[in-house]
């Protein structure tokens, strides 16, 4: 009888061993896999960042470089507004509005630099050329936006600006901005406002853009 009770208590110490060892082991198992399953915050995808990069890359291979928002300078209120630029022909190939506090913008972006602008105050009716074919430009006031050498057709006949052509933002200031005519490097966009505006005029590098602002 001594024999088999120590046998016994043998096989339960055994089996005791082995159970926390199995419980030893999950345990392990459970702590070595916490670390990889609480990814840092800064690694994991941001749903804002990925709608930034997916509105870039339609409107333009790089991102977007923001146009300066403080200490621009005074509003005029005399049209016209005109600059020599500083190349002869300039690719378009982004076209941006957006509004602020104090005032609405319009930013064209260019490959190769910035082509002779002015912007004239306009009167309807207003006409596409060269087809002739009339426009509508929803507003109570008008621009007209006149890029000398400003395009976006390449000189192979391609595109270098696949993006809309007219926006609708209903602004403050801002209604429309709709292009008039793009033709043998000469392009027109004519601008519709609630009233008439004072206007600034930025010209930037790092890209190449022409900034229009327009006072509420």
């Amino acid at each position: 009888m001594p024999v088999i009770i120590e046998s016994a208590r043998r096989h339960d110490l055994t089996w005791a061993a082995l159970v926390m060892s199995c419980i030893l082991l999950a345990g392990c198992g459970a702590l070595s896999a916490s670390p990889s399953a609480s990814t840092p915050p800064s690694s994991l995808p941001s749903t804002s960042a990925q709608s930034v990069a997916a509105t870039s890359s339609a409107a333009a291979s790089e991102p977007v470089v923001p146009e300066p928002s403080g200490n621009l300078g005074s509003f005029a209120c005399a049209l016209p507004v005109k600059g020599p630029g500083t190349t002869a022909r300039a690719q378009i190939i982004a076209i941006r509005v957006g509004t602020h506090p104090d005032y609405d913008r319009i930013a064209f972006e260019f490959d190769g630099g910035i082509p002779r602008y002015q912007i004239d105050a306009a009167t309807p009716p207003f006409y596409a050329d060269p087809s002739g074919l009339p426009i509508e430009i929803s507003g109570s006031a008008f621009w007209k936006i006149t890029l000398v050498g400003g395009t976006k057709v390449k000189p192979d006949g391609g595109s270098s600006y696949a993006g809309p052509t007219s926006f609708v933002p209903g602004f403050d200031a801002l209604v429309q901005l709709k292009e008039g005519v793009d033709f043998e490097a000469l392009s027109t966009w004519y601008v519709g406002l609630t009233d008439t505006s004072c206007i600034r005029v930025l010209t930037l590098s790092d890209p190449a853009r022409l900034v229009i602002d327009i006072q509420h």
